[in-house]
């Protein structure tokens, strides 16, 4: 066919949507939702994705976790929950590492007696109270190993830590909470049923998921010594490395295995009794999530392309008998198989780009309006991907009609009333 043929059937496939606009869309709306389905999915996906890497790497990409047991990706054994825990020793001996510049053990506290473990008064000051505050003890060096940033006040150092001192470090949230429209540096508040100093409040932290707030901002640091008098059976420590540059991470991790075997006596034969991973891990632990919403994105969107598709070839057969007449003058003047066959093709073609353009519109539309609620980033490649799919379903359910027309008894199809 010439160029001129492929427009002229174009716009007689647009005829066709014009002149049967009911029976049209209801063909159409099948490819239509699978259409929107793509996109909506994969605009959620991305903007997931992209709010997971940016949390990754605000932890750093020169950071590593030490705990008795892996903590991302997999449930822990009987074994590895009865395991040794690592002390406060472990953690300054690494210190002394090659590439290490900075070692945080820390200790956190956990109502395990209260319903969900959540939901329990944990901290008060300012004549308010706040429930599910998390009570965290670390060393001075947390600051510079998480990057915490400070929103006013200080952090507490070296001498807090030494004398034990009775001082706090308050996230935004809680600080928010328990001193609302004023500074809670100087204030006191009470934990553990002790009294505590306010010298530092932290920015808001960052979090993979939009909406609600973060645990992370619900959060009170003390002093790794001061903790102990407030929860004195907790010493479960999960360890913290900084060292100085990403690519030394296999040598760091070999010294540091290296090293917890040593003093965990681990023998020679024997599988390491603690657990060494990055931020990583979480990326792997996500990506393992969203391959799962792929999968559904590509059942969803499967059934309805299907459903559209069905409804694309019984529209084009209608079309096919409705037209025979002028089939057969067409092959009377000339036309050839071929020429009929592109035809009708190209014809299925133009319907099924029509309901690919109307859901690519309509779930860009959605996916703009759920990203003020949820993150959420259009991906152009899938909306590629999906526009040719619609074109692919109407090329794939449109040989059959187009075929049928193809083939035609011209003589027959003249004598069609």
């Amino acid at each position: 066919m010439q160029i001129g043929d492929v427009k002229e059937t174009v716009v007689m496939a647009l005829d066709t949507l014009r002149t049967n606009k009911l029976r049209s869309g209801l063909t159409i709306l099948g490819i239509v939702i699978g259409v929107m389905t793509v996109i909506i999915i994969s605009s959620v996906v991305n903007g997931l994705n992209s709010r997971v890497e940016d949390l990754v790497k605000s932890l750093g990409s020169n950071v590593l976790f030490v705990f008795r047991f892996p903590v991302f990706g997999q449930r822990p054994t009987t074994e590895m929950l009865t395991r040794k825990q690592l002390t406060y020793d472990d953690a300054m001996a690494m210190r002394d590492l090659p590439h290490v510049v900075a070692v945080s053990p820390a200790l956190q506290y956990t109502d395990n007696t209260a319903p969900g473990r959540a939901g329990v008064t944990a901290i008060k000051g300012g004549g308010k109270s706040m429930q599910g505050t998390i009570l965290e003890g670390d060393t001075p060096a947390q600051k510079d190993v998480s990057e915490l940033d400070l929103r006013e006040g200080r952090f507490f150092n070296e001498g807090d830590q030494e004398r034990a001192a009775e001082v706090t470090v308050l996230g935004s949230d809680t600080a928010d909470g328990l001193f609302p429209g004023q500074s809670a540096v100087g204030k006191e508040i009470q934990a553990a049923g002790m009294v505590f100093t306010v010298v530092g409040v932290l920015e808001k932290q960052k979090q993979a998921f939009g909406g609600g707030k973060n645990p992370q901002d619900n959060h009170a640091y003390f002093p790794i010594t001061t903790f102990h008098y407030m929860h004195p059976e907790q010493l479960d420590y999960w360890i913290t490395l900084k060292y100085d540059d990403p690519k030394y991470r296999s040598l760091v991790e070999d010294e540091l295995t290296e090293l917890l075997r040593r003093r965990r006596k681990v023998a020679n034969a024997a599988p390491d009794n603690f657990a060494i991973f990055g931020t990583d891990s979480l990326t792997r632990l996500w990506n393992n999530i969203t391959s799962g919403l792929f999968l559904l994105l590509v059942a969803l969107s499967s059934v309805a392309l299907l459903v559209g598709g069905v409804g694309v070839m019984n529209i084009m057969l209608v079309s096919v008998t409705e037209r025979t007449r002028e089939i057969g003058i067409r092959k009377a003047i000339g036309a050839t198989k071929q020429t009929i066959l592109t035809q009708f093709t190209l014809e299925a073609m133009t319907l099924c780009a029509v309901g690919g353009i109307i859901g690519l519109c309509a779930g860009s539309a959605v996916a703009v309006g759920v990203s003020f609620l949820f993150p959420a980033a259009l991906s152009s490649l899938w909306m590629v991907v999906a526009f040719l799919s619609s074109c692919g379903i109407g090329l794939v359910f449109g040989i059959y009609p187009a075929w049928k027309a193809a083939n035609l008894n011209p003589i027959e199809a003249l004598r069609y009333e």
